[in-house]
């Protein structure tokens, strides 16, 4: 069953839209049960493929980052340049997943009625783990 509604959609739009302004990049949205975009550079060139989390609060209090394991492997799965894209309220939150560390445990959300995925492996990442810095990156809307 899918989740996603309308809203979502264009939270990811104005996400990825926020994250390729500053080099003129465009994309291409994957099929519903891939990760959400293909990235290119202002000569078609392919850049990245990204994976964007609706985070519902500021950047101020996203912290710690969470995202499925499952959706982080078939994110790395794809070999170039995986990236994660949080999408909160007054901006965005991203970071190249080859550059996170972080902490692996079973969350989620509450489950919903008919899914199957609302509690699961997820990763969370921090500012910062075992003193290293991510090279987590902002922009703001």
């Amino acid at each position: 069953m899918r989740f996603e509604k309308e809203k979502d959609i264009e939270r990811e739009n104005k996400a990825i839209e926020a994250f390729l302004k500053p080099f003129n990049g465009t994309f291409d949205k994957l099929g519903c049960n891939d990760i959400d975009f293909k990235i290119y550079d202002s000569k078609n060139n392919l850049l990245a493929f990204v994976e964007v989390k609706g985070r519902l609060r500021n950047m101020a209090n996203a912290f710690p980052l969470p995202i499925s394991v499952k959706k982080l492997i078939k994110l790395i799965d794809k070999k170039i340049n995986p990236i994660v894209i949080w999408a909160c309220y007054d901006g965005i939150i991203f970071a190249e997943v080859k550059d996170l560390k972080g902490e692996l445990r079973i969350g989620g959300r509450k489950p919903r009625n008919g899914s199957s995925n609302d509690i699961e492996l997820m990763a969370y990442f921090e500012k910062e783990f075992n003193g290293i810095k991510n090279k987590i990156k902002f922009i703001k809307y």
